[in-house]
């Protein structure tokens, strides 16, 4: 229950009580509340910067990556989907008018990893969101209701676990048809029971905190309690999971294309790249090689920026 805020002056020599509503000063961005809010964000990332400088690095390369796919047009010199027509413009090797080479067909090397780390990050960033979202929510579910709800939730999570990842990813995917879509729902389905276990671990911790105690003695229900006190210290453990779950489903999205059931042919993607010119390593390393790296890179920026995230939000993991 949100409350007004006010501050009661009292001249108890010149008469009656004055009020003063401070209610819209809090939210004024120059208010001392607004300030305060401002000057913690500015000294946790001058502490994330001194303690860890290469979590910082890496979120830096992240930022590039996603300002690349976003810019993908204005970046890429050529048409990542056209092709050479002429013999010397197919597998040339890299070049000022080709910074990377071109592939068999022709195609711009650089242009086509511009643009396929806008699938990379789309299926991560959105595999993410609903693993987490639809995890979180049944871990904390299972975890605060127990008995037979946990029992029922934790076998599916057991049964879903158990198949290796790969597998169950072709499996879904070659039922539902190559779709970027299809591939997040997927993978989607690979991490939820990560998220799920995480949560429901951190939930029967604090079910039967005194602060969720009283809280059920006031009367309020098991949806209220989990979605204010449940959820809420949940978030940073699944904040950490995130950061390195993005990685891992950046190479899944890379395996399935290299498979050729992942992103559409007509879409260019690093997997399906080192897929297509994997036959032409021996004469034409750029081809592998550039589109190789990048998801590399990619990689290793959410693996060392999860591990700096993972420092910073629970000092008490470093050893």
């Amino acid at each position: 229950m949100t409350a007004e805020i006010t501050d009661a002056l009292v001249d108890e020599s010149n008469g009656p009580e004055v009020v003063v509503d401070l209610t819209d000063a809090a939210q004024e961005p120059n208010s001392p509340a607004a300030l305060g809010r401002w000057a913690r964000m500015r000294r946790g990332l001058r502490q994330f910067r001194k303690e860890h400088p290469l979590g910082l690095v890496a979120g830096l390369v992240i930022l590039l990556f996603i300002v690349t796919a976003i810019l993908a047009p204005i970046v890429a010199t050529h048409d990542p989907s056209a092709t050479g027509r002429q013999p010397g413009q197919k597998l040339a090797s890299p070049s000022f008018s080709n910074f990377f080479g071109t592939d068999q067909l022709g195609r711009d090397i650089f242009s086509r990893v511009v643009y396929g780390s806008r699938i990379s990050l789309i299926v991560a960033t959105f595999t993410v969101l609903v693993s987490t979202v639809l995890g979180t929510l049944v871990g904390a579910v299972s975890g605060y209701l127990g008995g037979k709800v946990d029992m029922i939730l934790q076998r599916i999570v057991d049964a879903v676990m158990s198949i290796p990842v790969l597998i169950l990813a072709l499996f879904i995917v070659s039922l539902l048809g190559s779709s970027v879509t299809n591939v997040v729902l997927a993978l989607s389905i690979i991490y939820i029971p990560r998220f799920a276990r995480i949560a429901r671990g951190e939930m029967l911790r604090i079910r039967n905190a005194e602060y969720v105690t009283a809280s059920r003695a006031l009367g309020a229900g098991s949806w209220r309690i989990i979605r204010g006190h449940g959820i809420p210290n949940l978030v940073a453990p699944i904040i950490i999971l995130a950061s390195l779950t993005y990685g891992q489903a950046m190479i899944a999205e890379a395996a399935l294309s290299f498979l050729g059931v992942g992103a559409p042919i007509t879409e260019p993607s690093w997997g399906q790249m080192l897929s297509s010119s994997r036959e032409f390593m021996t004469v034409a390393w750029w081809a592998v090689v550039f589109p190789g790296v990048a998801l590399s890179a990619g990689v290793l920026a959410f693996n060392l920026f999860g591990d700096a995230l993972r420092d910073y939000l629970d000092p008490k993991l470093v050893q």
